[in-house]
């Protein structure tokens, strides 16, 4: 699966994985878990980054995550790797890295994806088979957008907020978001973004950044360019 090289747009989201090295467990109990989230929230906060949503697996982490600057993702992400791995390999007694390379992020359109993207977050444990309902898993931001608890780490998006005009009205409108689930084809869009590094959203979303960064962030259309494949005229005919 081709990557493309990271690309970080102050006040755009972006969907960010990180993962074991050989999907290798990186939280082996609670203690591990708190620990991560603690170097995601004092990192978030030193760099100026939003969190919208996460959840912690086994062997990966999701974020949703806006940075307010071009550097800001990267240096949270690099904090907190670098932070985190000090932390396991003391307590574990372990060496070597833990990471499977680099985090893979891509940048999403937030009218069509953002929330569809919380909902795939937020859903993972349930796809995992680790529990039948999103409530039931404590190390996500499901519990706190549905008004279980307060999480400081997360903060709603704009679109969040927009859900409902009480607090009730939005946590009851997207605990139904996530029950009614996403489509496979939005899923598959949002795993292979994330992995390949391109972005996703509309083309005129794709377009805009495009133009605004120099940078292409979708992949090529499938097919032949115009003309690279014409047959050339040899002696009144063709060949």
């Amino acid at each position: 699966m081709a990557r493309q090289a990271r690309l970080t747009v102050p006040f755009h989201p972006h969907h960010v994985i990180q993962r074991g090295n050989d999907r290798q467990v990186i939280f082996r109990d609670n203690f591990d878990r708190e620990r991560l989230l603690t170097l995601l929230y004092e990192s978030s906060r030193r760099f100026k980054v939003a969190v919208h949503a996460y959840v912690l697996m086994d062997n990966h982490f999701h974020l949703l995550l806006t940075p307010e600057t071009s550097e800001g993702l990267p240096q949270m992400m690099q904090a907190v790797g670098r932070s985190y791995v000090r932390y396991y390999n003391n307590r574990h007694a372990r060496t070597g890295t833990l990471w499977e390379g680099r985090y893979r992020s891509s940048l999403i359109e937030s009218e069509a994806y953002l929330l569809t993207c919380m909902a795939y977050i937020d859903a993972n444990p349930v796809r995992a088979s680790m529990v039948s309902d999103p409530a039931d898993h404590p190390w996500s931001s499901h519990r706190h957008l549905i008004g279980h608890c307060s999480d400081k780490l997360v903060t709603p998006h704009a679109l969040f907020w927009g859900l409902g005009n009480t607090p009730f009205a939005r946590q009851a409108a997207y605990a139904q978001l996530v029950r009614t689930g996403i489509s496979d084809l939005q899923r598959d869009a949002l795993t292979r973004s994330a992995l390949t590094g391109w972005a996703l959203g509309s083309d005129p979303f794709i377009a805009a950044l495009e133009h605004s960064t120099q940078r292409r962030l979708a992949p090529a259309k499938a097919g032949r360019p115009c003309g690279s494949l014409r047959p050339k005229r040899v002696g009144g005919g063709m060949a």
